[in-house]
């Protein structure tokens, strides 16, 4: 390792609350924050980074090439999408990830917005807003359908440890849950149910994978057309598992029951984007990407991002996605 300071470059600290802590590194640097970095910026700003460090900000083949000391791209969160993984291999850049950090903050907000939805919390609360409560003359009314998450079927597209999280929470509430197969229908075992099957067969479907090529429209015309029960979609993942065009068909033409969506393609999306024509929609709920960011997540976060690149100087290298 070298004796001289490191150069630590943290792309876009904006994308942590203000109220996070970041640690101090514990070996020579020094520390080159940006609140946000634009594409056109990111070549200049790496070119001499020993690591780099970012959440949501691109490191394309082009910009990676220009940084010709770079040895770890730290990346603040669990997805490696934004990074140029063959390229990083070919110029025999380490690239790390967080694991494991929001276990709690994703699944309470996976059960928050199916709890909202079954229940049409949003519908109630803007009609009891509008006044509808007092020309109901009565104690309660009956405008919008109510349902338990007891006795519903829960389909999980994902395994890993939030999808486990949020299986556990399911079965605590008395719900049946279900693990979905592969879409390209390879036997995963009698753990799994195929993917037709499970798509018919379940109330509410929350997804918890990767986006990758695999799994792009994931969800599409086809697969809402399977939905023989008109489930609620929740999607805390990432965008690109959902079809948008196909989505806005789904809630309008009713073969879906409702979404609580957290995260587009496109983050902020556009006006123009097709999501936001559905915000009319008492059954469509859409944050802003904030599933992960309990005060506790982004601070294990944090905490995780500066361990990660400790162990890396240290020679000690964890959560490592991909090793040169």
């Amino acid at each position: 390792m070298s004796v001289n300071p490191w150069r630590v470059v943290f792309l876009d600290r904006n994308t942590l609350s203000p109220d996070t802590t970041l640690h101090p590194l514990s070996f020579p640097h020094q520390l080159q924050v940006y609140d946000h970095t634009a594409d056109d910026q990111v070549a200049t700003r790496i070119a001499q980074a020993d690591v780099v460090i970012t959440n949501k900000v691109r490191l394309s083949r082009s910009a990676l090439q220009q940084a010709t000391r770079l040895k770890l791209v730290a990346v603040a969160a669990t997805g490696t999408d934004i990074v140029d993984l063959a390229a990083c291999a070919d110029q025999g850049i380490a690239v790390s990830n967080i694991r494991g950090y929001a276990v709690h903050s994703v699944p309470e907000h996976v059960f928050a917005l199916m709890f909202s939805l079954r229940r049409n919390i949003v519908a109630y609360h803007a009609s009891v807003q509008a006044g509808r409560w007092q020309q109901a003359q009565q104690f309660c009314y009956f405008d919008y359908p109510i349902s338990d998450l007891a006795g519903a079927t829960l389909g999980i597209v994902g395994q890993g440890a939030l999808g486990q999280a949020v299986a556990t929470i399911g079965r605590a509430l008395g719900m049946k849950v279900l693990f979905s197969g592969r879409k390209d229908g390879a036997d995963r075992g009698s753990l799994y149910t195929p993917f037709q099957q499970f798509l018919a067969e379940s109330d509410v479907i929350t997804l918890h994978c990767p986006l990758n090529a695999d799994t792009r429209d994931l969800i599409s015309d086809h697969e809402f057309s399977l939905m023989e029960r008109k489930p609620l979609l929740i999607n805390t993942a990432r965008g690109g598992l959902v079809n948008d065009q196909a989505l806005v068909q789904a809630m309008r033409s009713g073969q879906i029951s409702g979404a609580g969506i957290d995260v587009v393609d496109a983050e902020p999306p556009p006006e123009t984007h097709p999501l936001m024509s559905l915000l009319d929609m008492p059954n469509f709920i859409l944050t802003p990407h904030i599933a992960w960011a309990s005060r506790q997540a982004i601070q294990a976060l944090a905490d995780q991002l500066i361990d990660n690149i400790n162990a890396f100087q240290a020679g000690t290298a964890k959560n490592i996605v991909m090793q040169p």
